[in-house]
């Protein structure tokens, strides 16, 4: 899952979301800063864990007693969120009794020079291709009793999720979309969208995020300024309603437990926030589409070259202490964690240097805050959430059912890193068809309508512009025509990425919890991960590597360094794992 699992393509055009936040840039080291004073006038935020044994109340006391203002408290894994105008907090709070580890928040500090990735402008010329293989400019035809624009979702196709449906559709089962936030106004969300048990663990951050939009800088629970989140929701659980397309499980709850920032940025206390309070309340399966940053990689003990910044390697060691504990929390309380594989076009078991960390500059830092190059050892260097205990690692095909050129994969059978593959998009799929470099190679899904118009792919009156028109952008209307009036219609964009495989795997999970679960727990529907990870993976769909198995990108425009070598058999392979996600024998 090495780099952000988050790169998605719209009409082929790169987004900066998720966990990619700056375009990764080989730098070299940086040197170290002039000391500086360790007073300050402005109190800053740190993130204290406690030890094994210690509850976060008794190490809020310490904290305090230390100096330092407590500001929030996660009582399920012991993290303690304080402010001190002592620039230093953090290396005095690691010698404290009781602590087990100390870094600067995240969630302060100032934008990159860099937020946007820039576009590959050669796959941004193209036209869009409706039917992805003839040229027509008509609609497919939907599959019987499904929604209008169900005939694009080939993923849906190669999942069997269309015929499953007949025996399962979610009901009841409740999905947590950890991400940059769920549209639960859109006319395909809003009927399984519960804004009741939604929350935002994510304020936005005006020098990342931009001005604030609502008061106290807090976005309500069905607001997505960023698309991604609202993408992924309706995957797994767009209604199957008589508008635009249906989810994987089209009458699953979702529920909005946002942990990224408008800028798809994605800090530590967020995250695990969100984590816990899935297994406090009752969540059966959480989507994972995203990267902790600013770290690439977190490594234990830091990488080597991390070595001659302190601050540096005690952030590390604190996410990957902190993301293990909230991660085995949920799992405890019945949530089924999915998590994508990551967008690198990269050996899990060996993984490249990393050019790209730390991602985002945080003044706090008495160093400069540049990315330098890491040499990054796999035993003990992971990318979170994905490489974290329990979670199901998904990896990106094609319609061809091809591995994308980008998405990560492993050469390393025994290390856990793959779990199974789904459909992700693959622009450049269907080399030497008329599907090639077309947006119907991508995962279609819903978008909402303000991220539209704030890009120019929507005008202020919900018409689609030729920019818009040119990126794929469709819209469907509740009485089945164009109508003026948006509040009647709803919109859907094409993006590609292992952001995308993850919820069609995600919905998959939801229907097996549905089909499998006793629905008589008080907290969950009745499923343990365990059982829902195990019947995903049994029931999958065995693919083989491909022959020769060294897959090579270089007829479709890439470098060699995006070579892949798929190691294993048609049962298990380092490509597909236990194989392609398969609703209709997941709820046989």
């Amino acid at each position: 899952m090495r780099r952000s699992r988050t790169v998605a393509i719209t009409g082929a055009v790169a987004l900066a979301i998720s966990g990619l936040g700056v375009a990764a840039a080989a730098a070299g080291p940086a040197t170290a800063a002039p000391a500086v004073s360790t007073a300050t006038s402005q109190a800053r935020t740190f993130q204290v864990l406690a030890k094994a044994g210690v509850s976060a109340d008794a190490l809020a006391r310490t904290l305090r007693a230390a100096g330092a203002t407590v500001t929030a408290k996660n009582t399920a894994i012991g993290l303690v969120t304080v402010t001190s105008t002592d620039s230093r907090f953090a290396a005095k709070a690691r010698g404290l009794a009781g602590v087990k580890g100390a870094a600067a928040d995240r969630t302060v500090g100032r934008a990159p020079t860099d937020l946007k990735v820039k576009p590959d402008p050669v796959e941004k010329e193209h036209v869009f291709n409706k039917s992805r293989a003839n040229g027509s400019t008509k609609l497919p035809a939907a599959p019987e009793d499904a929604d209008p624009l169900d005939g694009l979702l080939w993923g849906h196709e190669m999942v069997n999720a269309f015929e499953a449906r007949a025996l399962e559709t979610g009901d009841k089962v409740r999905v947590g979309v950890m991400d940059t936030g769920v549209d639960g106004d859109h006319l395909d969300i809003a009927p399984n969208f519960d804004a009741a048990l939604s929350r935002n663990f994510a304020k936005d951050i005006p020098a990342v995020d931009g001005a604030c939009e609502f008061a106290g800088c807090l976005d309500p629970v069905d607001h997505d300024d960023n698309g991604h989140g609202t993408h992924v929701a309706g995957t797994i659980g767009a209604a199957l309603n008589g508008v635009g397309m249906s989810g994987i499980a089209p009458d699953a709850t979702l529920v909005n437990i946002r942990g990224g920032q408008d800028s798809g940025y994605f800090f530590l206390g967020p995250v695990v926030n969100a984590l816990t309070y899935a297994g406090n309340n009752g969540l059966d399966v959480v989507n994972m589409s995203f990267y902790v940053d600013p770290w690439l990689y977190n490594c234990q003990g830091g990488a080597p070259e991390d070595q001659k910044y302190p601050e540096a390697v005690a952030e590390q060691n604190l996410v990957i202490d902190a993301m293990t504990r909230a991660l085995g929390y949920a799992t405890a309380h019945g949530v089924a964690l999915v998590g994508s594989l990551g967008n690198n076009h990269e050996d899990l078991a060996k993984p490249r240097h990393d050019f790209s960390s730390p991602d985002y500059d945080n003044p706090l830092y008495t160093w400069d805050t540049a990315p330098w190059e890491r040499t990054i050892d796999n035993a003990k260097c992971f990318d979170l959430p994905v490489e974290g205990p329990n979670v199901i690692g998904v990896s990106a095909l094609g319609p061809s059912g091809a591995k994308a050129d980008y998405s990560n994969y492993t050469t390393d059978l025994t290390s856990g890193e793959i779990e199974v593959s789904a459909p992700g998009g693959w622009f450049r799929d269907g080399l030497g068809t008329d599907s090639y470099r077309t947006n119907g190679n991508l995962i279609l899904s819903a978008a909402p309508l303000n991220v539209l118009q704030a890009s120019g792919e929507v005008d202020k009156n919900g018409n689609i512009t030729k920019l818009g028109r040119d990126l794929g952008v469709l819209k469907s209307c509740e009485n089945g025509k164009h109508n003026e009036n948006t509040s009647e219609c709803a919109y859907y964009q094409w993006l590609q990425g292992t952001s995308m495989a993850a919820p069609h795997a995600s919905g998959v999970a939801a229907l097996i919890v549905g089909a499998h679960g006793s629905g008589t727990s008080e907290a969950n529907f009745g499923l343990a991960p365990a059982q829902t990870r195990a019947i995903l993976m049994d029931t999958a769909t065995n693919h083989a590597c491909p022959q020769p198995p060294l897959e090579t990108y270089l007829a479709e425009g890439r470098s060699a360094e995006f070579n892949a070598l798929c190691v294993g058999t048609a049962d298990f392979n380092g490509f597909y794992g236990d194989g392609i996600v398969n609703a209709l024998a997941a709820v046989s």
